[in-house]
């Protein structure tokens, strides 16, 4: 299928621009500022409920960096603050030049950042007249709070440094935690998501990967027709309260960026699984994430439009059982 012009140029933004912009640019960062939700300029965001404190927070890039924002309704927010930067030698020699799609996770009483590391290393093996293969990988890194300082387990990628991975985040299944992660389209022309088994302090992987689904399984998904490549990003999990296991993801179709969802009927991560027809959100907007509010709301947070002006926005959800169904948006009004 040809794709439009204007897909095509989202699917270039996404993979160029890289890390997010935390507010429009020449604004000076402060911890203590409060802005409303409709104010925020922010991609890849996460949000955090932390039962502990009756406070959520949105996690987001800031070029080098991680950004936080606190707040204790969704509407009003207080910062940002910066929780991470990144040292200059924590790959070594490797020169880290950004974050990508920072994630955190709050398990067993510690914060973990999963984030994506890019840099500039070129690998060996480069094909003609395709993107630059590079050293990109996420990485694992702990804190004993919410604004750190966290710290990595090793001066490489959690997960093989030989591939080029990105947007991973957690998900425990019968007590064991896993890291689940897309494959890098750039790498393997038909991107993935993936998923292995973490160590129980999630300093290192166990295992090999094992494959959970391709980018081109998406019925709502267009190949790119400059590059013949799917596109996989920002995979995340949650149970159904039927205990399905569902999966958002986003890739490209014909309205641009699109959030999908992929179920698992076992409730596990090794399926099967089947993608839904249609997606959540296909308006250019994606790398989306699930959360739950403090009185049982189920929300879709995700960014968009895909491009330089990206905001973070919610969408309110239904649980049927046998899928999660878009109900309306939270504007914080």
């Amino acid at each position: 299928m040809r794709m439009r012009k204007t897909s095509l140029i989202l699917v270039v933004a996404a993979v160029a621009a890289g890390p997010a912009w935390g507010q429009r640019r020449g604004r000076v960062e402060d911890p203590n500022q409060i802005t409303h939700l409709s104010d925020i300029y922010m991609r890849d965001v996460c949000i955090l409920p932390d039962a502990s404190t009756q406070t959520y927070y949105m996690v987001g890039p800031g070029g080098n960096s991680v950004r936080v924002y606190t707040s204790k309704d969704l509407k009003m927010w207080q910062g940002p603050r910066t929780v991470f930067r990144t040292p200059d030698d924590i790959w070594g020699d490797i020169r880290v030049r950004g974050i990508w799609a920072p994630e955190m996770h709050k398990y067993k009483d510690k914060y973990y950042l999963f984030l994506t590391f890019n840099t500039n290393n070129m690998f060996e093996e480069q094909w003609p007249n395709w993107r630059p293969r590079v050293t990109r990988g996420s990485q694992i890194l702990v804190g004993d709070s919410p604004f750190g300082p966290f710290k990595p387990f090793a001066n490489h990628s959690t997960l093989p440094t030989g591939m080029m991975t990105l947007d991973a985040t957690l998900w425990v299944e019968d007590g064991k935690p896993y890291i689940v992660y897309c494959h890098e389209w750039v790498q393997i022309t038909n991107g993935t998501i993936e998923y292995m088994g973490l160590t129980d302090d999630l300093s290192e992987t166990i295992g090999a990967p094992t494959l959970l689904c391709r980018g081109s399984d998406g019925p709502w998904q267009i190949i790119s027709a400059r590059e013949g490549c799917f596109v996989t990003d920002g995979c995340y999990l949650r149970k159904s309260k039927s205990g399905k296991l569902m999966m958002t993801w986003s890739g490209f179709g014909k309205g641009g960026y699109t959030v999908g969802l992929a179920i698992s009927d076992s409730g596990k991560l090794a399926g099967p699984w089947r993608q839904q027809a249609e997606p959540l959100f296909s308006e250019d907007g994606g790398h989306a994430m699930f959360f739950e509010t403090f009185d049982g709301q189920l929300m879709l947070v995700f960014h968009t439009p895909n491009g330089r002006q990206a905001q973070p926005r919610i969408l309110t959800l239904e649980d049927t059982g046998e899928t999660f169904k878009v109900t309306g948006r939270f504007t914080g009004e």
